[in-house]
């Protein structure tokens, strides 16, 4: 069956406790639960990690799994951190959409510069967690 996969990295395990102001009150259920709503036509795949190698090891599978029709990813703090995940991005065919839920042009300057990011077809940050939909949409569309 063809699907879409969604990756998440460190800490988006804690959506809804950590840091509200920048990241929305809804836990992850909440968000899969709105989503798979919204796009019941669609097969959808979930994966999280706080480990960077385990990241690296799903992405490599979806690349490999030729019914993966396209990622999203919110690597997290890893987005501005891991050449690894984003050598690994470098490499696939499968498209990746980057996505942050905050907008990270307006934080840290460490914040500011996005490997993850730069490595994919395109990214969605600042609109919350409504960005997984936005960049869902657009993987179905092209």
């Amino acid at each position: 069956m063809l699907y879409y996969s969604i990756v998440n990295g460190p800490n988006l395990n804690w959506l809804g406790k950590r840091d509200p102001k920048q990241y929305g009150s809804q836990d992850w259920q909440m968000v899969w639960d709105e989503l798979t709503n919204r796009f019941s036509n669609k097969e959808l795949r979930y994966f999280q990690s706080n480990i960077e190698g385990e990241i690296i090891n799903y992405l490599q599978s979806q690349e490999d799994d030729q019914n993966c029709l396209g990622i999203i990813i919110n690597a997290g703090g890893f987005s501005h951190t891991s050449l690894a995940i984003a050598d690994c991005i470098d490499a696939m065919q499968t498209p990746v959409i980057a996505v942050h839920i905050s907008n990270t042009h307006a934080r840290e300057p460490e914040r500011q510069r996005d490997l993850v990011a730069a490595s994919s077809n395109g990214s969605i940050i600042g609109f919350g967690v409504e960005g997984y939909a936005i960049a869902l949409k657009t993987l179905i569309e092209t």
